[in-house]
């Protein structure tokens, strides 16, 4: 297949997609040691490379790819630290890469056939096969649940390191088997995140106008906050349990909580004049969402 400038940007990109967000789940994971670091760049590089031969679908395809990859690799490592805490090391990423190199492979044995699958269903998504692809997903969760449900994360690391290897080979066939339901849900996701990116220019002014106006209501408050501290007689806010005065950037920060309606509890309005203004404060945080949501919805019927 010959590729043009377009294509090879394409793929390009989708692996720097794909490779900057399995690099932010391997630094977030990083304390199961660069081994695994490594493994997760591996399967990236892998994934996108071997897939993007047989599909070359463009960066929304990447990123169904991306996503399905690190929320593959957060389960695995959540899974693998409850039911697997003494396997040994070096296993770890083998048992990682194990369901990826099989899926990749097995896309690329059949790569006539998933080709002219994916071509049929880029113009439109079609959900109708989401049972099968559903079946498979509770397949690989079963495997999960027995594994975290079992009690060889008791026995010692031989015993975890058999289990373990058992489990990534049982996912291992499953993705074997799924290959094509998975294909075509890869294909179904780009196709609607590309109706979704295609509305997004309607979308456009009204969420410029909702940060526009949150930045402004934020900075207001934020700065009331600051006066009114500064002018009384003791502190009016509590910081981290203390009493204390609001600096500048505290009372800014203290502004964008209320008016999300967070609530870190980092800072407490203590004087009933301050609780006042941040009841306002939140109730017209409230009517500003409802004017975004109105908004969104008024142009999405343009």
């Amino acid at each position: 297949m010959a590729e043009n400038p377009t294509q090879r940007r394409t793929a390009l990109h989708s692996g720097a997609m794909t490779l900057g967000l399995m690099l932010l789940v391997a630094a977030a994971a990083g304390g199961d040691g660069w081994l695994f670091s490594v493994a997760a760049l591996v399967v990236a590089g892998l994934a996108v490379g071997g897939l993007y031969l047989v599909f070359p679908h463009g960066p929304l395809f990447a990123l169904g790819v991306a996503n399905g990859l690190a929320v593959y690799m957060c389960l695995y490592v959540v899974i693998g630290r409850s039911a697997f805490p003494q396997a040994i090391s070096w296993t770890l990423p083998f048992g990682f890469l194990m369901p990826v190199a099989a899926f990749v492979g097995t896309c690329w044995l059949k790569r006539g056939e998933l080709v002219a699958l994916a071509s049929r269903g880029l113009d439109d998504a079609d959900l109708t096969h989401l049972p099968r692809v559903m079946r498979w997903l509770l397949m690989c969760g079963m495997v999960g649940v027995l594994a975290m449900a079992s009690p060889f994360n008791r026995q010692g690391p031989e015993s975890q390191t058999m289990v373990l290897m058992i489990a990534m080979a049982a996912i291992s066939a499953i993705s074997v088997i799924a290959v094509r339901d998975v294909v075509r849900l890869l294909v179904d996701v780009a196709a609607i995140l590309t109706m979704v990116t295609a509305r997004i220019r309607f979308l456009v002014v009204p969420m410029a106008t909702y940060v526009s106006l949150f930045t402004l209501l934020a900075t207001s408050f934020g700065c009331l906050y600051r006066i009114a501290d500064a002018l009384s007689e003791g502190p009016l806010f509590q910081k981290l349990g203390h009493m204390g005065r609001l600096d500048f950037s505290e009372a800014l920060h203290f502004s964008v909580v209320t008016l999300a309606t967070v609530g870190y509890g980092d800072i407490l309005p203590i004087d009933d004049g301050v609780r006042i203004l941040a009841t306002i404060e939140m109730v017209v945080g409230q009517l500003l969402l409802l004017f975004g949501f109105s908004e969104i919805m008024r142009s999405r019927k343009a």
